[in-house]
């Protein structure tokens, strides 16, 4: 059972095919295959399959079991796995649990992504939450998955301490990715994140472009926004139809395959 590791701006996940692997991929595989002591570590599993149409699909597995409908700095890793083995379409599309989303490998090895079209699903402003006894002010903004994009002057002071209470708060009933961000100029964000179902990472692409999005509209930043995360910066366009583009890097960091003695513990799964 072979597996490829990747980072992203530091986002490390494990890619996979799911032909080659015999045993399913569940919430308790995922949680043991996953975990640092136990397994081999990782944020997430990008399982890689193709759906009838021939498309190729990216399925994202958190750390607690759970699934992603989308990844951002996952969907730059799959299109540059899938381009190092020849199977990227030549028009660069990829089926995530959000939707299809379209990607382009560029020379120094970056990828663009065009992400679709963000919402605001409360209304394109932002509400204040009362929670673990602090108030924020939050924006509520989808990229096929939740974000809740809070201005904060300190964003890695609160992100552990926010984070986690902001993700399961009753507010938001399926939890929801959280980012601190702080403007550091007309179109640069500092950002830290509490992803949803993984807590603290180095970064988020999602929740990068979810974040350019309320700056944009709601804090008069200007397009392209460069967005510095603990792992790197990603570069977010938002157009005026809140389509979002996103580039950033990729990196494939080893090669293994699991032993015999892990897969015989995840048969027992």
């Amino acid at each position: 059972m072979r597996f490829a590791k990747w980072q992203g701006s530091g986002n490390h996940h494990l890619v996979v095919e799911r032909d080659d692997w015999p045993l399913a991929i569940t919430p308790e595989r995922a949680r043991r295959i996953l975990d640092p002591a136990f397994g081999v570590g990782g944020e997430g599993i990008l399982e890689v399959s193709r759906d009838p149409d021939g498309a190729p699909r990216m399925t994202v597995w958190n750390a607690d079991g759970s699934q992603a409908e989308n990844c951002g700095n996952g969907i730059r890793i799959v299109a540059r796995h899938l381009a190092a083995t020849g199977r990227l379409p030549e028009d660069g599309r990829i089926m995530t649990g959000g939707g299809p989303v379209r990607v382009r490998v560029l020379d120094d090895g970056r990828v663009e992504v065009q992400m679709g079209r963000a919402r605001f699903p409360a209304g394109e402003g932002r509400e204040r939450l009362a929670v673990a006894g602090a108030s924020v002010e939050l924006a509520e903004v989808s990229m096929g998955n939740p974000h809740a994009v809070i201005e904060h002057p300190e964003p890695g002071a609160v992100v552990r301490e926010l984070g986690p209470a902001i993700e399961t708060d009753p507010r938001f009933p399926e939890r929801t990715n959280v980012e601190f961000v702080r403007a550091e100029g007309p179109s640069e964000l500092t950002m830290r994140v509490w992803e949803r179902g993984v807590g603290e990472t180095m970064s988020c692409g999602t929740g990068a472009c979810a974040a350019a999005v309320a700056a944009v509209r709601l804090s008069g930043l200007s397009s392209p926004v460069t967005v510095h995360l603990a792992g790197g910066d990603l570069v977010i366009a938002v157009d005026d139809d809140l389509e979002v583009t996103m580039t950033g890097p990729a990196e494939e960091i080893y090669r293994g395959q699991l032993s015999a003695a892990l897969i015989d513990a995840l048969e027992g799964l």
